[in-house]
C-alpha cells in the first residue's frame, strides 16, 4: 500500500508572494479543470461536491510539487485543490466548494437563509478546526505521542457527537449538504490511521455508511483512497 502523503496545505507561518495580481491573471483556459491530490482529504472533498453536483469538470491528479507552471505561477501556496475556470484560479477547498455550489445552484448543498448558512458555515469552521486539524498530524510524522492524542480527540469527539449523526439521515439535515461532503473523506480515513470507534460511536458508523454508499462518493475516491479500506 502507498502511504499516503500529508494533505496539501499551506504550514503555519508558511511565506507566499503578498502580490495579489496573481488573483486577476488569466488562466487561458476553455473548460474547468480541477487539481487534486491523490489522497488528500481537501481535495477528496472537493471532488465529492464536484460529482455531488454533476459537473463537468477534468479532474487532474497530481502532488503540489508537479503543478504545471503556468497554475503554480497563479497559487502563491503551491496547494491542493486548485480549480481553474477560463479566466479563474482558486485555491483553498473551501473557497472552491462555495464557488461550485453557487455557480451550479442545483442541487444547492447549502442553505438558502442566511442564519442557516451561518450556522452550517460554523459546522464546517470546527469540522475543519477539530476533526480535520487532528487528521493532518495522523497523515503526517507524528511521534508516538502525537499520534495518540489526534487519535483520542477523533475518537472522544466524534463519540460525544454520536447523537448529532442519528437525527436525521445526513448531518442535521434531510438532504446532503456541504457538511456532509467535508464529514465523508475524514469519516473514510478513520481506519486508516488506527482511530476506532467504540460501540457507543454507532450512529457515526451508520450515517458513514450512508454516505459511502453514495454514486457521488465512490466516484470521487482515486485508488490509492479506495486501498485506505479495501487493502
Amino acid at each position: 500500500m502507498t502511504k499516503p502523503k500529508a494533505p496539501s496545505r499551506p504550514a503555519r507561518g508558511a511565506k507566499a508572494s503578498s502580490d495579489l495580481r496573481t488573483l486577476f491573471a488569466p488562466t487561458r483556459r476553455s473548460s474547468m479543470a480541477l487539481y487534486s491530490g491523490v489522497d488528500c482529504p481537501y481535495s477528496h472533498r472537493t471532488r465529492m461536491v464536484l460529482y455531488e453536483k454533476n459537473i463537468s469538470a477534468e479532474v487532474i491528479i497530481v502532488t503540489a510539487e508537479n503543478l504545471p507552471h503556468e497554475v503554480a505561477g497563479l497559487n502563491p501556496y503551491h496547494t491542493l485543490p486548485m480549480l481553474m475556470d477560463r479566466d479563474l484560479a482558486l485555491y483553498h477547498s473551501p473557497i472552491i466548494m462555495d464557488y461550485l455550489d453557487e455557480r451550479f445552484p442545483h442541487p444547492p448543498l447549502m442553505p438558502i437563509d442566511p442564519i442557516s448558512r451561518a450556522r452550517t458555515r460554523l459546522i464546517l469552521y470546527r469540522i475543519e478546526r477539530d476533526w480535520y486539524s487532528a487528521l493532518e498530524i495522523l497523515a503526517g510524522k507524528p511521534d508516538r505521542h502525537q499520534a495518540t492524542r489526534a487519535r483520542k480527540i477523533l475518537r472522544e469527539s466524534l463519540t460525544t457527537s454520536a447523537p448529532l449523526f442519528a437525527q436525521k439521515p445526513f448531518f442535521l439535515s434531510d438532504e446532503l449538504s456541504m457538511v456532509d461532503c467535508s464529514l465523508a473523506p475524514l469519516l473514510w480515513r478513520l481506519p486508516h490511521y488506527g482511530v476506532e470507534l467504540p460501540p457507543q460511536a454507532k450512529a457515526v458508523e451508520q450515517y458513514a455508511a450512508r454516505l459511502f454508499a453514495r454514486e457521488a462518493f465512490q466516484s470521487s475516491l482515486t485508488e490509492i483512497e479506495r486501498e485506505m479500506r479495501e487493502g
